[in-house]
């Protein structure tokens, strides 16, 4: 008994010396860990639940198992036409965005006079584009008396109603997303200034041309910023909703050709009070976003290149 004593008591000492030792950085934790749990980890659990069950925000969750899920694969052909949508304004938002971002970045590299100056004005869109305003200056300027047409009429062109016209409006969203290409575009020129420069004088001495240099030196060398741009602004992509809610009106468009899938999720939550299966298209979403995350890294191993 009087080891086992003995034993307590040291064990006791130590979790105190630990504590006392730690103590000050688990105080400077407390905001973020409180944050956590409290405003992610546990409304996501909470989801998660109502997932599986039907809730209208009045009566209390009534237990449906996988009804949700069901009725989202084999009944529900909107969830079809919002999947359509939003995965074409990834597929054409995403890559258009990077390459405008860093044909821009490369441009910005050459020593261009007032570097700071231009830096800032070309990410202002970034810092605005996600805004109310934007999104309804967005939609004047595309309208059918808008700018877009009235610079075209000089031209004798009559220009259509971009934003109520299903086979144009949805390319005015994604003229809008690659509009903010301010902050992929501070990133890559941060990886661009990270190039060794005597790398290019080796290979001016070679003869190699400017395409041949970017081709074998830029683009190997900027792989880990390219990848790391392009999981950021697909995640983003797949989010987006404030331009499709505001330019549209929040009805997903003619012929639900803006019809976000987060738009849709909206209009489920808060249109119809159909909080459980909202919960359940949240939770595909996460799903989606988790395999196409998953699917880069995998992948980023026969392309990304690393100083090792």
């Amino acid at each position: 008994m009087a080891v086992e004593r003995h034993q307590s008591v040291r064990a006791r000492g130590r979790l105190a010396r630990l504590w006392a030792s730690n103590a000050p950085g688990y105080l400077f934790l407390l905001p973020w860990l409180l944050g956590f749990f409290g405003l992610t980890l546990g409304p996501a659990l909470v989801s998660l639940y109502l997932s599986f069950t039907d809730f209208d925000l009045i009566r209390a969750p009534q237990w449906t198992g996988a009804a949700n899920y069901v009725r989202i694969a084999t009944a529900d052909p909107k969830f079809a036409a919002a999947m359509q949508v939003t995965l074409t304004y990834v597929v054409l938002s995403v890559p258009f965005k990077l390459t405008f971002a860093l044909l821009v970045a490369i441009a910005l590299n050459r020593g261009v006079k007032g570097l700071t100056f231009y830096r800032a004005i070309f990410y202002l869109p970034s810092l605005l584009g996600g805004s109310v305003a934007i999104a309804v200056l967005w939609r004047q300027l595309f309208a059918g008396d808008g700018l877009v047409n009235a610079a075209l009429s000089q031209f004798g062109i009559e220009g259509p109603s971009w934003i109520s016209h299903p086979n144009y409006s949805i390319y005015t969203l994604v003229a809008l997303s690659v509009w903010q290409f301010g902050s992929p575009m501070i990133i890559f020129l941060a990886g661009l200034r990270q190039i060794p420069t005597d790398m290019y004088e080796a290979a001016s001495l070679d003869g190699a041309s400017k395409f041949r240099q970017f081709y074998k030196i830029t683009l190997p060398l900027l792989t880990p910023v390219i990848f790391f741009n392009a999981v950021v602004q697909t995640i983003d992509a797949f989010k987006a909703f404030t331009p499709a809610f505001i330019i549209s009106g929040g009805t997903g468009g003619p012929i639900n050709s803006t019809l976000f899938y987060t738009l849709y999720l909206y209009q489920e939550a808060f249109g119809n009070f159909r909080m459980g299966y909202a919960s359940a298209l949240a939770w595909i979403l996460v799903v989606i976003i988790a395999i196409f995350t998953a699917f880069s890294f995998l992948t980023s191993r026969y392309w990304v290149h690393y100083d090792d």
